[in-house]
């Protein structure tokens, strides 16, 4: 179970008042530059397995995750055999998809061999800084760029990694910036979590 959210005062995006989770998330991590190959790949490999389901059940495996995936290391993951694929499906504590499991191998293989960064690549798709969105209504679920990006990802060989999700990468990691208008963080006076 979730703590609740204990309201602070602070003006935070809507849904990060749904639990005390999504509330340190939120806070702490959402939005801001993430880098680093392994830290991306395990970014990608999360938003992967929530496709159909509600973050806040990643953020509760999360612990789980990172201890089925060593740490999404991505040389390490990249040598998972079937016995690993096995173990995975066992493990109650993550989403046992097989789809998505096979998907996370996969990538990062595809992720190991890659001519460049990791880094690099999914960076090289962040658009400029523009205007934070007024409200949740205004925070698309797509971009020209997240289309971009999943295109590139899946001809390299990347599954699981449509333009929504690419998005939602993208929204996670800092690449875009859509806390709302009125939303504490980053705003003067208050701890900037987008300059690092």
């Amino acid at each position: 179970m979730t703590e609740p959210f204990v309201d602070d005062g602070l003006p935070r995006c809507g849904w990060a008042t749904a639990s005390a989770l999504y509330a340190n998330y939120h806070d702490t991590e959402w939005g801001k530059p993430l880098h680093g190959d392994d830290a991306l790949f395990e970014r990608v490999c999360l938003e992967a397995f929530q496709s159909g389901l509600a973050w806040i059940t990643i953020l509760r495996k999360r612990p789980a995750f990172r201890a089925a995936f060593a740490d999404f290391r991505i040389d390490a993951v990249a040598q998972f055999d079937d016995a690993d694929r096995q173990r995975l499906l066992n493990d109650a504590g993550i989403v046992r998809n097989r789809a998505k499991i096979d998907a996370a191998i996969n990538n990062a293989k595809v992720a190991r061999d890659l001519p460049m960064p990791l880094d690099e690549l999914l960076w090289s798709f962040a658009p400029e800084p523009g205007k934070r969105p007024a409200t949740l209504a205004d925070v698309p679920a797509t971009t020209p760029e997240s289309i971009a990006l999943a295109k590139d990802l899946k001809r390299r060989g990347f599954s699981f990694v449509g333009p929504t999700t690419a998005y939602a990468l993208m929204q996670a990691t800092g690449m875009v910036d859509d806390h709302v208008e009125v939303c504490w963080v980053g705003q003067a006076g208050q701890p900037n979590r987008l300059d690092g």
